[in-house]
């Protein structure tokens, strides 16, 4: 275990082997975390990569401040995973990809009584980004239908009622506008110095925050359903994990707050951590530690910066080359610099982040889920 949880700083620790290459830019903006004011303890998972301003795959511990630009716009990004009733063996990959036309637009009427329940359910007052429900948005978001490709094993996996014959779909998506509005209405008010927990501010930041981590939350059911309804599919949620929050956690029988930015919580049960959309995601049951503050990595996480892929590959990649993969699935994008900036090769091995952590004692390995269809957008998303 030793190697693989690299001590930085006296405060800042790093879930990586030696050999797992990781940009200069996101350590230092590591170490540059540990500074503010109030921070007790840094924690970079080996999917750790440069943001704007501060890493993501990382965990952030205060004792008595919160820090929203930590958390960042997405409030509440995570996955969800659901089982569709679809069988892997009977899909015809040309003909299930023409089933997805319409699964970007906003959501139509017919949806109006399922999603002004679910929100009442949920306690979500806000109206102002409705349209946004059920929809994917840009950068790296995305929804996937996946075949369960090898089970290690298979007494989690029934615990969970997966069934390897059936095909997968998981989404990764977020609070799209209305985090983004939170978060710049925050540090139009306060920049980045932080905020007094019990502070008015504090609670008020709190509050938004809580209800925009059930709106992303609402938004993953409803993409899901529409991408199964589409599918002319049954389906059943498994797992749904947040990545981008901050909660109350004690931590050495103090009480503080924990933020992650693009880091899985790993005391809270299974968990899935995806690939690039050319590559595998694993199923893990974590091994929860205060190593990695009770953290995983996200993803396999980013090794070029966007906007700098194209350049990278377009003189041996064409448009059409990107959109099937080496594992025979297939990938739906119409955004050409969005398809060039999530290719698989931007992207480190999911398998390798997935051992650092497992060797680290980090967590325990259950299935791979191999990639069938993917889906970005159809033309330009935002």
């Amino acid at each position: 275990m030793g190697t693989n949880v690299q001590t930085i700083t006296q405060q800042v620790s790093l879930i990586a082997s030696e050999t797992t290459w990781i940009e200069g830019a996101a350590i230092q903006q590591l170490k540059k975390t540990a500074e503010l004011s109030s921070m007790v303890r840094v924690a970079g998972m080996p999917d750790l990569h440069p943001g704007r301003g501060y890493p993501i795959g990382a965990a952030f511990y205060t004792r008595d401040k919160i820090y929203p630009a930590l958390v960042g716009n997405d409030i509440g990004c995570g996955m969800s995973l659901w089982q569709s009733s679809l069988k892997a063996s009977k899909i015809n990959l040309d003909k299930f990809a023409k089933k997805f036309d319409r699964v970007e637009t906003p959501l139509d009427e017919s949806w109006s009584e399922v999603i002004n329940r679910r929100k009442g359910e949920k306690g979500i007052t806000n109206k102002a980004f409705d349209l946004s429900l059920g929809t994917i948005g840009g950068g790296n978001h995305f929804a996937e239908f996946q075949a369960i490709d090898q089970v290690y094993d298979a007494e989690a996996l029934a615990t969970l009622g997966l069934d390897k014959k059936q095909l997968q779909l998981l989404v990764h998506s977020g609070s799209r506008g209305l985090g983004q509005s939170i978060l710049v209405a925050h540090i139009r008010q306060f920049n980045h110095q932080g905020l007094l927990s019990g502070s008015e501010a504090c609670q008020h930041y709190m509050q938004q925050h809580d209800e925009a981590v059930r709106w992303a939350e609402l938004n993953r059911e409803l993409i899901a359903r529409r991408f199964l309804e589409a599918a002319r599919s049954e389906g059943k949620m498994v797992l749904d994990v947040n990545h981008n929050l901050v909660t109350a956690k004690a931590l050495d029988n103090q009480a503080g707050y924990l933020h992650r930015k693009g880091a899985t919580p790993s005391d809270m049960g299974y968990v899935i951590i995806p690939g690039s959309r050319g590559d595998y995601t694993y199923l893990v049951k974590p091994l929860p530690s205060d190593k990695s503050l009770y953290s995983l990595a996200h993803g396999a996480g980013r090794k070029w910066k966007r906007g700098d892929c194209q350049g990278r590959l377009s003189h041996k990649y064409k448009k059409d080359d990107l959109v099937k993969t080496a594992l025979g699935s297939r990938v739906i994008c119409g955004n050409k610099e969005l398809l060039y900036d999530e290719a698989p090769q931007a992207y480190k091995k999911c398998e390798s982040v997935v051992a650092d952590m497992a060797d680290a004692g980090l967590l325990e390995v259950v299935a791979r889920l191999r990639p069938v269809l993917t889906f970005k957008t159809h033309g330009d998303c935002s």
